[in-house]
Parts: C-alpha cells; structure tokens; sequence
C-alpha cells in the first residue's frame, strides 16, 4: 500500500510516530484507529542491516512505514535513509531538501517509490525558510523548484509546537497551488497542539497533513505509548482527557 491511498483521518490527517517493534507498531496503529504511519529514525541504528531489519518487523504489523533521520533531523543521515527504503521498500523517507530528488530518482531506478518530504527549516518569517546549507530562501522559490522535481511533500522541522503556525499555513497553501501533495511539520509538537493545528492546516486543502510527533509520545527511546495516541485521538474528535 502507499502512503497515500491510506485511510486518512477526515480525509486528510495522519500521525508519524516511532515504533520499537512489531507489538509496539500495532499497539499504536490500533489505539490510533489506523490513521497511524510508525517507522524508525535511522540515527538510531548503528548499521543499515539492524535498520531494515527492524523496518521489516514493523511491515509485518502495519501497512506503512516511515523512515526518519533522526538526531534532531540530522541532515547527515541522508544517505543512510536512502539505503534502508531500497532494502526495506518502505512507503515514506524524510529527506533534506538538497537531496530530495537525487533519493527520489535512485529509490525509483530500484524500483522503490516512497512519499519523499523535503525538510525546511523555519525562519520566523512568513515566507521565507532556511535550508540545511543555512541558506534563506523565499517560499515560492523554493517551492517552484521542489515542484518541478515532483517532490511529494514538505517537512517543516522545527516547528517548535505552534510557535511557526502561520508559516506553516502559509507553507501550505502555496504547496497546493503547486500540485504538493503534503505538509509534515516536526519538532516540539505536543498532542493538545494537533487539534489546533489541523484546523488551521484543513483551511488550506493541501491533500495530506502528516505531524511527526515524537518527544511527547514516547515511553522509552523508540517505543511510542499507545494510551496516549488514544488519547491524541479523542482530543481530534473533539473530546477533552
């Protein structure tokens, strides 16, 4: 299955979270009622071979796999991320923007075709974004760019909660007016800021809207609590803890 013919919660959201094992990746698929994509960050694994491994058992309990870069979004483990989709055949890579398109174009020459997301950091600008070069660039721009190389989506890492909200919107909606089929904020994003930022993100009608949630979900290192995507959920349809 891809990324995108998933089941999408009002026809739009999905959750990225990490996973320590097949139990844990149902656990949190089950408790999140499906709208959950699990995967590992590659910083993670001393080796290639552990990472695809673990891919691998997670695959055998869900239908989508995600593969981070972990550290923070350490732009360094581009390469590896890379490495693992081809043996794994996972379904969603994170990349820096730089190297989008090469994963893209390499992953598809071995015949693997995962939703790759272009990272982009904040500014605290509307309509500006660093990249992993530190150079700032004008959203449009970028964007143009990121388009004509038929990148999936943008990461936007780090949000900080909901400190870059309007960036983000913004981010967004010219995304759609490119034919970008998503946005994946990352970084400081608490379960009580995703109701809050779906609603802002729905306005927009960008086709999928896929947080990573990682510090405020996990239990240990790599395992997310599953109680608490219950809970994730109950607050997106509109209930209170």
């Amino acid at each position: 299955m891809k990324l995108l013919e998933m089941e999408k919660f009002r026809d739009q959201l999905l959750i990225n979270v990490l996973a320590s094992g097949e139990e844990n990746a149902k656990a949190i698929y089950d408790a999140g009622e499906g709208y959950i994509v699990p995967g590992i960050a590659a910083a993670d694994y001393s080796t290639i071979d552990e990472g695809v491994a673990k891919l691998r058992e997670l695959k055998k309990a869900v239908p989508v796999v995600s593969i981070g870069l972990g550290g923070g979004g350490n732009f360094q483990e581009w390469k590896r991320v890379v490495q693992m989709a081809v043996e794994a055949k996972s379904e969603h890579i994170n990349q820096p923007y730089e190297t989008a398109s090469y994963a893209k174009g390499y992953l598809e020459a071995n015949n693997v075709k995962p939703m790759i997301n272009a990272l982009v950091m904040p500014t605290g600008i509307i309509g500006k974004v660093r990249l992993s070069t530190g150079a700032t660039v004008d959203v449009e721009s970028c964007l143009d760019l990121a388009a004509a190389l038929n990148i999936d989506s943008i990461k936007v890492m780090p949000v900080k909660g909901l400190t870059h909200l309007e960036e983000l919107v913004f981010i967004a909606k010219e995304a759609v007016k490119r034919g970008i089929r998503g946005i994946e904020p990352a970084g400081g994003i608490k379960i009580e800021h995703v109701p809050i930022m779906f609603k802002a993100i729905q306005q927009t009608h960008i086709e999928l809207f896929m947080p990573h949630i990682f510090g405020d979900l996990l239990v240990e290192p790599g395992k997310t609590n599953h109680e608490k995507v219950r809970d994730l959920l109950t607050l997106l349809k509109g209930g209170t803890l």
